[in-house]
């Protein structure tokens, strides 16, 4: 699993609770998966949020940078990760394996829910999909990505179709490497997320007219903030009011662009995920 690792030092708060300074010196371990197009995108993009969660605990941040979603349920269910940011299937998956805990579901554009897309080159005649799309490759997201593996499965299932049969498959890709997949004319289709592929193009990294988008999925909800359950019941709760207390203004600053804060994660957050999951028999009933 390639990983980006760096262990910062954070200077402590002039005062800190009792908690925190026993704490002091003992690294927060956090870890954030493939957002940006590569490991270093993400780490400048997602390291002053980790940075003040760490700041909240007054001790210093031990941030790894995955390039698989995977990875991180394994890490976190282990218990080598104390905090990541994670998308949804991959945190089902977590709490599946080793009942780690969503603490918040992030907001994008004051939004806790996103959508699954899958695009596809604008020079193919594609009027409905996914009858026309028949035969043409496509490439899939690494199997712990939600938008680009679980919930398009998921929904070709409702449809009667295999896709490893009814096109020509392939997965494990990033979701970055998927959207210039097909700009560069290596796939006909790839699955991505409507966040991703505004970001690609708000960074100049791919241009509008180079896709089209020929479906998307009702809507997800957002990324989780998780832990393991077994965390320091007074950590979980001073992690979770820190995130809950990012405001627009202070995540402007502190988050990647559009992410505008958190809301708190309830018991069904993450229940059209976990259905999903559980219909592709990749977790168990219940």
């Amino acid at each position: 699993m390639p990983v980006e690792r760096r262990t910062l030092l954070l200077a402590a708060a002039a005062v800190l609770p009792a908690p925190a300074l026993r704490a002091q010196g003992v690294p927060l371990h956090c870890a954030v998966g493939p957002f940006q197009p590569t490991l270093s995108d993400t780490r400048r993009a997602y390291e002053p949020f980790f940075q003040r969660m760490a700041a909240a605990v007054g001790r210093p941040l031990d941030l790894t940078v995955t390039a698989d979603w995977a990875g991180i349920a394994v890490a976190l269910s282990t218990g080598q990760v104390d905090l990541a940011w994670m998308g949804p299937w991959g945190y089902v998956l977590a709490k599946d394996h080793a009942n780690a805990e969503a603490l918040a579901v992030v907001k994008y554009q004051d939004k806790p829910t996103y959508q699954a897309i899958i695009l596809a080159r604008p020079d193919l005649a594609i009027a409905r999909f996914p009858e026309d799309a028949k035969g043409l490759s496509i490439s899939f997201a690494d199997t712990g990505s939600t938008s680009g593996w679980l919930v398009p499965h998921y929904w070709f299932k409702t449809q009667g179709i295999d896709p490893r049969t009814y096109f020509k498959y392939r997965d494990g890709s990033s979701h970055p490497a998927n959207v210039i997949a097909v700009t560069n004319g290596q796939v006909d289709l790839a699955t991505d997320y409507d966040r991703n592929l505004a970001a690609m193009v708000a960074f100049g990294r791919v241009k509008t007219d180079q896709v089209k988008i020929v479906w998307q999925s009702d809507p997800l909800p957002n990324d989780a903030l998780a832990v393991p359950a077994d965390l320091d019941s007074a950590l979980k709760a001073t992690l979770k009011e820190a995130a809950l207390g990012i405001d627009a203004a202070t995540a402007s600053q502190a988050m990647p662009a559009n992410y505008t804060g958190w809301v708190a994660a309830q018991p069904d957050s993450y229940a059209m995920i976990e259905a999903a999951g559980r219909a592709l028999g990749r977790i168990g009933g219940g």
